[in-house]
């Protein structure tokens, strides 16, 4: 398998059905690129939820430990690890029904998208969701 992210359609569709996003890797530091991003995509209306074993709280919003933690559905899992843990998180997002495994900007993995696809997820990587949010209001 050679990944190919989907098209920008396709993109623009997933952020506009999504309202729950879980992220992993998301930090409580404001400075870091997690924290920033979550919490431009919580202020437009979505749903945050930190999966960080090392954090109670992030941006108002309990904490959790893994995917497996979190009840209810999660329409994109967001991946803030670096690339080499993709095929773990993968392997949870799977196991927890996730619509979409989003990887940010900077991070890929072939075994990973496989995984994902393999679960029935859309999957997106190298590529910050926050950036094509912005490109989904400017299409309004």
């Amino acid at each position: 398998m050679s990944f190919q992210n989907p098209a920008d359609e396709q993109v623009r569709t997933m952020l506009k059905n999504a309202k729950r996003i879980a992220v992993v890797g998301l930090s409580g530091n404001p400075d870091r690129t997690s924290y920033e991003v979550s919490h431009i995509m919580q202020k437009h209306g979505y749903e945050i939820i930190p999966v960080n074993p090392t954090v109670d709280e992030v941006l108002g919003e309990k904490a959790v430990s893994s995917l497996k933690d979190i009840e209810g559905k999660v329409d994109i899992v967001n991946v803030f690890r670096r690339s080499e843990h993709l095929p773990e998180v993968a392997e949870e997002a799977a196991q927890i029904d996730a619509d979409v495994f989003w990887a940010q900007l900077g991070l890929s993995h072939e075994d990973a998208a496989q995984t994902a696809v393999e679960a029935g997820m859309t999957v997106v990587m190298d590529r910050c969701i926050k950036v094509e949010h912005g490109k989904l209001l400017q299409s309004k």
